[in-house]
């Protein structure tokens, strides 16, 4: 959210209202893992409604830019529909943002919910509109989620965020406190977001980075754009997620440690956030603290108007 935009809170569900299915990315690959999410949500008291044509493809997206763009505009103009869930990630969020309607989608906040590709919408969406966005499950990666992550993504959609998360397995690499909005995102969308109109900004934000099939070196390359650009002076805090499939962890801790070197800000890893089955909701642009001497990352209570 950029310095002047005003944080907006999207209204919370109730049992019975209709949640939104966007493809804004990759085309479904998965059919059971996509009826597996809507018997899910189902099962959570919500209605949903699916894109017309949820096997649509264009390649490796999931339609044209022009109709995933309109699939998105609808969900936010239709009165009915209280949130919006990416049914998965991929490619394709960046092709959209030229064509996005900011301002419907400032005048009709609404929950949305995504990770992974979703990093570039959720970003820009709150730095354009100062809407509240949510880092966690898509539709697809839901019914794979543990109990933890599917109860809080159900009690966030209710208007009962998680205000702590105390991550089991928590590694402190650098101790210390932090207070700041949160910048939860995917490490590679993040870096292809360096420069452009729409980048979030890092100023005083605890950033918590994940990511998955890319080899150490690639990581390092990435986290050494993001302190050669001057973003990783700018953060209060680091929290390092899931790098499923990324090899060796302690690699990628210590390359953290070192960049952050300059500046005694915490360092964890380790978070609950990401590609494996602990994915917890994560509201970008709402203020948080890190606490490493209890390993709690607290988030603000009133996240709802």
């Amino acid at each position: 959210m950029n310095a002047t935009a005003r944080a907006i809170l999207p209204p919370p569900l109730g049992r019975g209202d209709l949640i939104g299915i966007a493809a804004p990315a990759g085309p479904v690959q998965n059919e059971e893992d996509f009826a597996a999410g809507l018997r899910l949500l189902a099962e959570m008291g919500f209605r949903t409604r699916p894109p017309a044509n949820v096997l649509r493809r264009e390649g490796y997206l999931a339609g044209s830019d022009r109709e995933r763009a309109a699939e998105l505009h609808a969900l936010w103009r239709d009165p009915e529909v209280k949130a919006i869930i990416a049914a998965r990630g991929g490619y394709g969020c960046a092709r959209l943002l030229p064509l996005l309607d900011f301002e419907l989608i400032r005048r009709h906040p609404k929950i949305l919910i995504g990770f992974s590709d979703l990093t570039v919408l959720l970003a820009a969406v709150g730095r354009e509109t100062g809407l509240i966005t949510f880092h966690g499950p898509m539709l697809t990666t839901l019914p794979r989620s543990d109990r933890a992550s599917q109860e809080a993504f159900c009690n966030l959609l209710l208007g009962r965020p998680e205000t702590e998360i105390r991550a089991k397995g928590l590694e402190i690499l650098r101790a210390g406190e932090a207070q700041g909005r949160l910048l939860p995102g995917n490490l590679t969308n993040l870096v292809h977001m360096t420069a452009t109109p729409l980048e979030p900004d890092y100023a005083g934000r605890i950033l918590v980075l994940e990511d998955i099939g890319e080899a150490p070196y690639r990581i390092d390359r990435l986290l050494t754009h993001l302190a050669a650009s001057g973003r990783l002076k700018k953060i209060a805090g680091l929290v390092l997620g899931g790098f499923d499939q990324c090899g060796d962890l302690q690699l990628i801790w210590q390359r953290a440690l070192d960049l952050t070197a300059d500046r005694p800000i915490p360092v964890w890893a380790n978070f609950p956030a990401g590609h494996g089955a602990s994915n917890r909701i994560l509201p970008l642009g709402a203020e948080a603290s890190l606490d490493s001497s209890s390993g709690r990352l607290r988030i603000q209570s009133q996240l709802f108007s």
